[in-house]
């Protein structure tokens, strides 16, 4: 990659007499071509290239294993950098071959870089280790062939039918990248031989042929769905194609569909269904890595098969932070940075000169050699240095140069460093001149850094030559801080100053965002996100309380890890008022006030009641939905009849009063009429004799009565439905003596239209 041009990097010397002179600093050296891995054919000529950018004039050699490549009749270097092989050798016993992996080095007068290594290979294929076998089918049915063949570069397989092509453009036939042919709604005219082939740079290979006879359906019945053919597992690269096969049959024929194990979404980029179910993922990134469930679903029902396969996406090394080329006096630190991703996560090793960089005393690598480190810099240290980031998908490198200052007459260190908190986010810092050599002073720098932070997170501030102070801003509450100031000349950096330390001034958190989930009709989850702009905070306090209630529940005291909490047996009907605010020693923040109202969810719940969800194997074969309208018809059926009961109840009592009405007034009597009649209560049973011909008729009336609401003793129930009333009769005094509270029917006569023989009554 070749990158220049004006550059300004506060903290360090080519960084603070770029921003100052305005000057412009070139690159020193770097490759702006790389060889890449390539396959050649046996006795055809081949060509790698490499090429470098930088300060003049730039060397490149090439190498192979390892081992240098000069000029040799097999291998040309040419001036412009390209390494030219006439006639490639394979591996041969009486000839060295030409297969290895080849990098090149490229050399100017500031040091050394090395190229990523490429690896050659010759073209080759060897026999058909899978190839189609003879099968017999049915009529309707479907029918899969494979071939796999090994080779390189990877060979393209097509297929033949009776000698001849098969033709794609027949929906019925599926050719896939893998080698495999499928063949559904198996017809009489698939029937004859198939053979593959398959070709790359090293020639043309034929498989063995397999006869296919398709004969007539026997079977007309119910199947269930049955997956012949799941997705494996593949291991691919980004920008690949990824094919997942799934082939499944069944009467009816089943529905294929495909998902994600971890329930997130497939998407619609890239993404073709090829056939009648395989999965064809195109342009693959790291996110495509998971598994991938493919289903075959009985048409209209529940039941299905499954089968699943796991895709993996690696990534080659890239940088997300290149470094940068840095100026150190004698006897300083430099700091090289180099961070990389990748799938599976690279791993980085540092090159000083094209060597592999041995830690030693002075050169220390850090988070997992993400970071260099060079102390106490001598001459021998400048140099340029390599960060080689490599996986098993590829690899990448970047480089930066440490130029070593050597000078006299450098300024002495500043004077008289003080630090003064300004606020809880400034600190004042301030300083005088050096003591010696300050004519050629062109600025100064301030080095700021947490107290608690390792060196490498320091950064700088510059300021001019004429400016012996400067206020940091934009720094954390309660936090201690580390400064030290350095003056720079066009030659160099003076030393360090005296380090001072300096804290910043305490203040309350402040308000954190708030946001409410409703879980259920009666629980709710308040959650809040984890931000440096709270501050510094020891937790946080939660109330909440009905609206328009003054009272809050709480607070809830939470650590400061904590980001959400449950608040549960709530009233669904009515509002609730949530309050978060964060606090330290400082004293309480401001709060976030957030209403939440769970009504809806209420209702949801009456509406959308919760469902016992079992898997497809597990679910029985009724139908969900009949026993959802059998159970609203229940109970509607319920409700109906206890509205039935009620008025009916109401009816009888009516018909209970009416008739007890009548019975009070007095009745006329039918001349003659002496009789009279006498009643008696025995064990909770009315008795009655013979009537006066004039009340026969309400007599039957009552009898009637008995029959359609007989009722137990005072004993079981402690009550009566209606109190019956005495018939009237002649003898008035007799009828008074028997009052309705002595009345009860004991068990209801069979029905008929007969009239009961009533014992006679007897006088108490």
């Amino acid at each position: 990659m070749a990158w220049g041009g004006c550059a300004w990097s506060l903290g360090f010397t080519v960084g603070l007499i770029t921003s100052i002179l305005g000057c412009c600093y070139s690159v020193d050296l770097v490759f702006t071509v790389e060889p890449s891995d390539e396959v050649a054919v046996p006795g055809q000529p081949l060509t790698l290239f490499c090429s470098a950018d930088g300060v003049q004039p730039i060397t490149i050699i090439w190498r192979k294993n390892g081992s240098p490549i000069w000029n040799e009749a097999h291998a040309l270097p040419l001036p412009n950098g390209t390494l030219y092989i006439p006639l490639f050798h394979s591996v041969q016993e009486d000839e060295p071959s030409d297969q290895g992996e080849y990098d090149c080095v490229a050399h100017n007068r500031f040091g050394s870089v090395v190229s990523r290594k490429a690896r050659v290979q010759t073209a080759v294929m060897s026999d058909f280790y899978i190839f189609p076998q003879d099968t017999t089918l049915e009529e309707g049915g479907v029918a899969r062939f494979q071939c796999q063949i090994r080779g390189l570069p990877e060979p393209e397989i097509v297929w033949e039918r009776n000698g001849e092509m098969i033709d794609t453009e027949n929906l019925r036939y599926t050719l896939l990248p893998t080698g495999v042919l499928q063949i559904t709604a198996l017809r009489s005219e698939d029937t004859g031989t198939y053979r593959c082939v398959a070709t790359n740079a090293a020639g043309v290979k034929y498989s063995p042929s397999a006869t296919l006879i398709v004969t007539d359906s026997h079977s007309t019945g119910y199947k269930d769905p049955m997956i012949l053919v799941g997705p494996e597992n593949l291991t691919k690269t980004v920008h690949q194609t990824a094919i997942l096969e799934c082939m499944a049959t069944g009467n009816p024929r089943p529905i294929v569909s495909w998902s994600r194990l971890d329930g997130r979404p497939i998407g619609v980029e890239g993404i073709q269904v090829v056939g009648n179910g395989n999965l064809m993922i195109s342009d693959l990134t790291v996110h495509h890595s998971g598994v991938y469930v493919c289903a075959a679903n009985k048409p209209g029902t529940r039941v299905r098969r499954t089968a699943q396969g796991r895709l993996v996406v690696q990534a080659p090394a890239e940088f997300v932070q290149h470094p940068q080329s840095i100026t150190r006096p004698v006897g300083t630190t430099a700091i090289f940075t180099c961070l990389a991703q990748g799938e599976p996560p690279p791993q980085i090793t540092w090159l000083k000169n094209g060597q592999e960089l041995e830690p030693s005393g002075h050169i220390k690598l850090k988070n997992n050699n993400s970071s260099l480190t060079i102390s106490g810099i001598s001459q021998e240290d400048e140099a340029i240095y390599q960060c080689v980031a490599k996986n098993s998908a590829g690899s990448s490198q970047a480089s930066a140069r440490l130029s070593v200052l050597w000078a006299e007459g450098l300024p002495g260190p500043p004077q008289d460093i003080r630090a003064t908190t300004a606020s809880s986010t400034s600190i004042h810092v301030s300083w005088s001149k050096p003591l010696e050599n300050t004519r050629e002073i062109i600025g100064y720098v301030v080095h700021i850094r947490k107290t608690a932070d390792p060196i490498q997170m320091e950064y700088q501030e510059a300021v001019s030559k004429d400016t012996f102070q400067q206020l940091v801003t934009d720094l954390e509450p309660s936090t201690t801080y580390s400064f030290y100031i350095k003056a720079y000349t066009s030659r160099g950096a003076s030393k360090a100053s005296a380090n001072v330390q300096q804290s910043t001034l305490g203040e309350v958190p402040a308000v954190p965002s708030l946001y409410i989930k409703v879980l259920n009709s009666t629980a709710i989850q308040a959650a809040w996100e984890p931000s440096i702009k709270l501050g510094q905070n020891e937790g946080f306090k939660l109330y909440y309380r009905k609206v328009p209630t003054p009272d809050y529940t709480g607070p809830m005291l939470l650590p400061s890890n904590v980001t959400a909490y449950n608040i549960s047996r709530l009233d669904p009907l009515v509002v609730y008022e949530v309050k978060l605010l964060a606090f330290n020693q400082h004293g309480d923040g401001n709060s976030t006030v957030r209403f939440v109202s769970l009504k809806e969810a209420s209702a949801r719940a009456v509406l959308n009641p919760s469902c016992n969800c079992v898997s497809d194997e597990q679910r029985p074969k009724s139908s969900t939905t009949g026993i959802i309208i059998g159970i609203h018809i229940g109970v509607t059926c319920i409700i109906f009849c206890v509205i039935f009961l009620i008025f009916g109840y109401r009816g009888r009592l009516m018909k209970c009063k009416s008739v007890q009405e009548q019975r009070s007034v007095p009745q006329p009597t039918s001349a003659g009429s002496g009789r009279t009649m006498e009643g008696a209560s025995q064990n909770g049973t009315l008795l009655r004799g013979n009537e006066a011909p004039g009340s026969k008729d309400k007599v039957s009336d009552l009898n009637e009565m008995e029959h359609l609401f007989p009722h137990t003793s005072p004993h079981q129930d402690g009550s009566t439905l209606c109190p019956p009333v005495s018939p009237p009769t002649v003898d008035k005094t007799l009828v008074s003596t028997i009052t309705p509270d002595e009345v009860h029917f004991s068990e209801e006569d069979p029905p008929g239209p007969h009239t009961p023989n009533l014992p006679p009554i007897k006088r108490d």
